[in-house]
């Protein structure tokens, strides 16, 4: 199963719409979302094209095929008007070889991750810069953010084959970091 993976839309139909196209050019079977997904908060500015009603509208278009996650800036009003589940702080993937453990990063993070079998990978969106890294027990990754990266980072998702991890630019399409999945404690 192919999945895409992304964080961050905050509001932005530009990047949604965006989005959207990358998921079907990657002929991705799911699209995991990292949470953050309407609302730009208090910290960020207006992303490009700020409108969360169109964005929750493209996006229920694909509701059978999302998986989300709540980010810090998601709430109930959220989840009124978009036409899948919202309110999980973190999701798990079984792979067959490994756990995948879902989550915005504002709760669990890579410095408080939470309580994982040996092997396993803990992805985040939230802090919007694309990272990788390898802790002993597990490997942390972050997609970056779709609509407002930081730390001239670019526009990202991540699309996950069954056996590694590639990052992608939104705009240019060019793949920008790799990693494989890790041998998993199942």
């Amino acid at each position: 199963m192919k999945w895409l993976i992304a964080s961050d839309i905050h509001g932005s139909a530009r990047y949604c719409r965006m989005l959207l196209d990358c998921f079907a050019r990657e002929q991705a079977d799911r699209l995991l979302l990292l949470g953050d997904i309407l609302y730009h908060g208090p910290r960020n500015d207006l992303p490009e094209e700020y409108n969360p009603r169109l964005a929750a509208s493209l996006l229920n278009e694909y509701a059978e095929k999302i998986v989300c996650v709540r980010g810090n800036c998601d709430s109930e009003v959220d989840q009124m008007v978009l036409s899948f589940p919202l309110a999980a702080d973190y999701a798990v993937i079984d792979t067959g070889a490994s756990l995948i453990y879902a989550t915005h990063g504002h709760i669990f993070n890579e410095d408080h991750p939470l309580n994982m079998c040996r092997g396993s990978v803990l992805i985040c969106g939230h802090f919007h810069i694309p990272a990788v890294r390898q802790h002993e027990t597990y490997l942390y990754l972050n997609t970056g953010s779709v609509s407002l990266p930081k730390e001239q980072s670019y526009h990202s998702y991540v699309v996950f084959d069954g056996d590694r991890f590639v990052w992608k630019d939104a705009v240019s399409r060019e793949e920008k970091l790799t990693c494989c999945l890790p041998a998993g404690c199942l």
